[in-house]
């Protein structure tokens, strides 16, 4: 299985394409899902679609946290420019470097 992205209302449908062209499948969540959803209705349909969420939202670590659930895994950024032409080649090295198959392992 390789790595599924769930991309957030609060970043740019932007990074479907940035994560496509690095070989991972990505979806916004206003492709899959009601914009106005909860923060707990997408972290289920990401648990149960094997797919980890891409946020800048804090809301999804706490969820986590207050759950103690074990998925599915969020990955957050935190900056205020959160447009892939700013944060793109960061965001992929990290991938990168922390190695996606532990990341893959807890979508």
């Amino acid at each position: 299985m390789s790595l599924k992205l769930l991309i957030d209302m609060n970043l740019s449908p932007q990074w479907v394409s940035v994560f496509e062209r690095n070989g991972w499948e990505a979806r916004h969540w206003s492709k899959v899902g009601d914009p106005h959803a909860t923060d707990s209705a997408i972290m289920d349909w990401a648990k149960k679609n094997h797919y980890v969420v891409f946020t800048h939202d804090l809301d999804f670590g706490t969820i986590l946290a207050v759950t103690h659930a074990e998925g599915p895994s969020v990955i957050q950024i935190r900056t205020q420019d959160v447009l892939p032409k700013h944060l793109e080649s960061l965001v992929i090295a990290a991938l990168r470097h922390c190695g996606i198959a532990t990341i893959r392992d807890y979508a």
